[in-house]
């Protein structure tokens, strides 16, 4: 019981640290990549979604981006998407397809990008230590129904919480790498 509680948490916890990664890949560096768009979502006939299920995202080279819709009637919603999002980018749009150019970024908007890649870890560890607290709750519940001893309690609570540091000190190691890779020229 108390196996299938840690298995639970610790899956959810993974889910939580790829999530925070993807959210992470879509603050740009200063190179062009795709996945800088995961994160766009599009209103497309009253419904959000996502960038790359509406348009095909082609890399040319490290500083343009071009996006082509497989439907040309979307071209507009695309370009107000994308002028709304958080990546500070201004798309160029020729009626078939929208050209970003990747600018090089200055000193105060990689500060920003710092900033707001912080912001995500933050919400990644409010994530993982919802998660704790529900496999507590999850564990308080068997010790009072004496399902499980005191003493077993106090031990999952021992190995959730030590799961609970192992993937915060994680999602603190990923934030140094990329806010490293931001600062770097």
């Amino acid at each position: 019981m108390l196996n299938s509680i840690y298995r639970e948490t610790e899956n959810r916890m993974k889910k939580v640290v790829d999530a925070v990664c993807r959210e992470f890949g879509s603050v740009r560096t200063g190179r062009a990549n795709p996945e800088m768009f995961e994160t766009v979502k599009v209103c497309y006939y009253g419904a959000q979604t996502p960038l790359n299920q509406l348009a095909k995202i082609q890399i040319p080279d490290a500083k343009q981006v071009i996006i082509q819709p497989y439907d040309k009637g979307c071209i507009e919603d695309i370009e107000k998407a994308l002028m709304e999002s958080k990546l500070g980018l201004t798309p160029n749009n020729d009626g078939n397809v929208i050209r970003i150019n990747i600018p090089d970024l200055t000193e105060e908007r990689r500060k920003e990008l710092t900033g707001v890649v912080k912001e995500y870890a933050e919400e990644g560890k409010i994530s993982l230590r919802k998660i704790r607290r529900d496999a507590r709750d999850e564990i308080d519940l068997l010790e009072e129904e004496s399902e499980i001893s005191e003493d077993d309690a106090h031990r999952a609570k021992e190995q959730i919480q030590e799961l609970t540091k192992k993937y915060e000190n994680y999602l603190d190691d990923l934030l140094e790498k990329k806010s490293d890779e931001i600062m770097s020229f």
